[in-house]
C-alpha cells in the first residue's frame, strides 16, 4: 500500500500544482504564525520552531499506532495520502517559469528577472546579474524546491513514514519561514542533514534518467564532497547528466548563438523532463521495493 497512496498522492498534488492551488508553505506559514512572538534576546532560538514542527509529527505517529492496535490499519491510508498531498506540491512555478520562457524568448532579460526575482534565493537577486548567471540561479531554485517537495518527503515517507516525512519537511519549511530570521541558519543546517542522503540519491537517479556516461565522468567530484550543500549537487549533477549544454549557457551561446532566444524555455524543459524521469525511475524502484517485500 505504501506505493499506491504515495502514487495516487503524487498524482493528486501533480494535477494541484499544474492549476496553482493549495500550497503548503501557506499552511505552514500559518501554523508557524504562532512564533512570531519571543522575548527579547531569544530571537536564535529553535526550541519553538522544532515544538511546531515535532508536535503533528508525533500526533501522525501516534494516530498510526493507536489505529493499527484497534486493528483498523486500512484508516491509516486515508490519512497518509492526506498528509503527503499536504507536505508535498510546488505550486506557482508553472506560472512563473512560462513568464519567464515567455520574457526570455522576446530577449527581455529585465522582464525576464522581475519574473523571478521573488522565487530566486537572495543573495542572487542583483539587478544587474547577467541573463547567464540569472538562469542558472533560476534553474537551482527550481531543482531544490522540487527536490525538499517532493524527493526528500518521499524518501522519508518510505523510510519513516508520516511522522518523518513531517519531520523533513517541516524543518525545510523552518529553514524558510520561521519568523524568527537569526534562527534560520540552524535549521538550514539541520535541513541539510536530512537531505544528505536522498540528494545522493537523486543525484545517482540523473544519471540513470539522463546522460550516464556523461554523469560517470563526474561521478566522483559530485558524491564524494561530503560537505557539498544540496542546490550545488543537484545543479552539478543535473548539468552532467543533461546534452545540449542545457545547464551551460555560455557554452550554448557560443555553440548555437542563433538560438539564443529559445534557450530558457529549452532549458527548463530539460530539467523538468530530468525531474519527471528521475521520480519515474524513483517510482519503478519502490515498486520493486514492495514486490522484495522490503517496504
Amino acid at each position: 500500500m505504501v506505493l499506491i497512496v504515495f502514487l495516487l498522492a503524487y498524482l493528486v498534488r501533480r494535477k494541484l500544482d499544474s492549476s496553482g492551488h493549495f500550497s503548503g508553505d501557506a499552511l505552514w506559514r500559518a501554523w508557524f504564525h504562532r512564533g512570531s512572538r519571543v522575548h527579547a534576546g531569544a530571537e536564535t532560538s529553535v526550541a519553538g520552531g522544532l515544538a511546531l514542527v515535532l508536535l503533528p509529527a508525533f500526533l501522525s505517529g501516534l494516530l498510526e499506532y493507536l489505529l493499527t492496535g484497534y486493528g483498523v490499519r486500512w484508516l491509516v491510508y486515508p490519512v497518509e495520502f492526506t498528509v503527503l498531498v499536504a507536505m508535498m506540491g510546488a505550486p506557482g512555478w508553472k506560472r512563473v517559469l512560462r513568464a519567464y520562457s515567455d520574457a526570455w524568448s522576446r530577449d527581455d532579460m529585465q522582464g525576464a528577472w522581475h519574473h523571478v526575482r521573488d522565487w530566486l534565493p537572495v543573495e542572487d537577486r542583483q539587478e544587474d546579474s547577467s541573463a547567464e548567471s540569472m538562469h542558472l540561479s533560476l534553474s537551482r531554485a527550481f531543482m531544490v524546491s522540487i527536490f525538499e517537495r517532493y524527493f526528500m518527503v518521499a524518501f522519508w515517507f518510505v523510510v519513516g513514514g508520516m511522522p518523518a516525512a513531517i519531520l523533513a519537511r517541516g524543518l525545510v519549511a523552518l529553514a524558510e519561514q520561521w519568523p524568527q530570521a537569526a534562527a534560520r541558519p540552524r535549521f538550514v543546517r539541520w535541513a541539510e542533514w536530512l537531505a544528505w542522503i536522498p540528494v545522493r540519491l537523486v543525484s545517482v537517479t540523473f544519471g540513470v534518467a539522463g546522460d550516464l556516461a556523461g554523469w560517470l565522468g563526474e561521478a566522483k567530484g559530485l558524491l564524494l564532497p561530503f560537505s557539498k550543500p544540496a542546490g550545488e549537487l543537484l545543479a552539478a549533477s543535473a548539468n552532467s547528466a543533461l546534452t545540449g549544454y542545457a545547464l551551460d549557457p555560455e557554452r550554448f551561446l557560443k555553440v548555437h548563438p542563433d538560438e539564443w532566444s529559445r534557450f530558457g524555455a529549452t532549458s527548463l524543459g530539460a530539467v523538468r523532463d530530468l525531474l519527471n524521469r528521475t521520480m519515474l525511475v524513483w517510482l519503478c524502484a519502490l515498486a520493486l521495493l514492495v514486490i522484495a517485500g522490503v517496504v
